[in-house]
């Protein structure tokens, strides 16, 4: 990764050019190093109940909290991100108060959270290849996008503004326009 600085709380926005798994997918980089980079898919909500799928973190979540599908690796994981009073209680940070919760260390010190079945990642220079391709749009995250109901794709490219907030108005199957 030499000469590119590290992607950590940042967005990666599918480019329409994406028709796979990330087909209008918003990732969230929680980590991006020479080893590689992973982070999770912030706009893809399961049928699944947190309550249900990690018991431990029942009571902090809400009755119809869902788990989101964090990516395609390991999607029997699980990535908890929460809003922490005490930064120093977050296994590590990753955006303002955001940062990433150990289910073991829960002590009333975390705000909201979101819970990821799976994540996304990538091997060393993958990313920064597919950058180069222009597979991702790269843009400044903020904490309230890790809680967004609605589908963030397209309210993070208006928010980037220009070129990005025309395709914002994309629907998700052009052959319906």
């Amino acid at each position: 990764m030499p000469g590119m600085e590290s992607l950590v709380g940042q967005l990666l926005i599918a480019s329409p050019t994406l028709t796979d798994y990330f087909q209008r997918a918003v990732v969230l980089v929680l980590g991006h190093g020479e080893e590689g980079a992973m982070g999770v898919v912030l706009n893809r909500p399961s049928e699944l109940d947190v309550a249900d799928a990690v018991p431990a973190l029942a009571e902090e979540v809400g009755d119809d909290d869902l788990v989101y599908r964090g990516g395609p690796v390991s999607p029997q994981s699980v990535v908890a991100l929460a809003e922490f009073d005490d930064p120093t209680r977050a296994a590590s940070m990753v955006l303002g108060p955001v940062g990433v919760l150990d289910p073991e260390r829960i002590d009333g010190s975390v705000g909201r959270l979101r819970v990821f079945a799976g994540y996304a990642g990538w091997g060393p220079g993958q990313l920064e290849s597919e950058l180069e391709e222009e597979a991702w749009f790269v843009a400044p995250a903020e904490p309230e996008d890790l809680f967004v109901a609605g589908d963030l794709w397209p309210i993070a490219l208006q928010r980037k503004g220009g070129a990005y907030a025309l395709l914002a108005r994309m629907p998700s199957d052009p052959s319906l326009n």
